[in-house]
C-alpha cells in the first residue's frame, strides 16, 4: 500500500498509476445483503434460477454494489496520510461498461487525477478502473473526488 503523506509531493503524481488492490470475489451473499440494505431485489441480482436463463447466464451485481466497494479496494492501494479531515466530496463521473457476474473476482486500479487547491484544502480525484478477472471491459470506472481539509 502506498501512503501519501506529503501535500506538495501531490501534484507531481498527477496521472500516476497508484497501485491495484488484490482480487476480491462477489459472492450471492454479499449481493443479496445489498439488495437487502437498498431495497432493490431485481431477480436479475437475486432470483439465482431465473437469472441463470435470463441474458447473463446468472445473477449480476449491482452497479452501485460495486461502486460502494471502491473505497474498501482503494484502502488497499492508498492510504492517505494527512493531518486534516478526508472526507468523501462525491463522484464526477460513473461508468459500468460490463455486467459483474457473481462468482467473479474485481480489483481496482487506481490512477491519481487532479489535485487542486481550494478554499477549505486540496480536492483530489482517483480514477478507478474495477477490473473483472479474465474479462476485457471493466465492470465500473469511477472518478471519484476526496477533500483534504487543513
Amino acid at each position: 500500500m502506498r501512503v501519501l503523506d506529503d501535500l506538495d509531493e501531490l501534484a507531481s503524481l498527477t496521472g500516476e498509476e497508484l497501485g491495484t488492490s488484490e482480487w476480491l470475489e462477489i459472492d450471492q451473499g454479499r449481493v443479496n445483503a445489498f439488495a437487502d440494505a437498498t431495497g432493490d431485489h431485481q431477480w436479475i441480482h437475486v432470483d439465482v434460477e431465473r437469472a441463470a436463463a435470463g441474458p447473463f447466464g446468472g445473477t449480476i451485481a449491482h452497479g452501485y454494489l460495486t461502486l460502494s466497494l471502491i473505497p474498501y479496494l482503494g484502502s488497499q492501494v492508498f492510504y492517505l496520510e494527512t493531518a486534516g479531515a478526508k472526507l468523501n466530496y462525491g463522484v464526477n463521473k460513473v461508468r459500468f461498461p460490463s455486467p459483474l457476474r457473481v462468482g467473479s473476482r474485481i480489483r481496482s486500479r487506481v490512477v491519481l487525477g487532479e489535485v487542486t487547491d481550494v478554499p477549505a484544502g486540496r480536492q483530489l480525484t482517483f480514477r478507478h478502473t474495477v477490473e473483472i478477472e479474465g474479462h476485457d471491459k471493466p465492470a465500473c470506472v469511477a472518478e471519484t473526488v476526496v477533500l483534504l481539509l487543513e
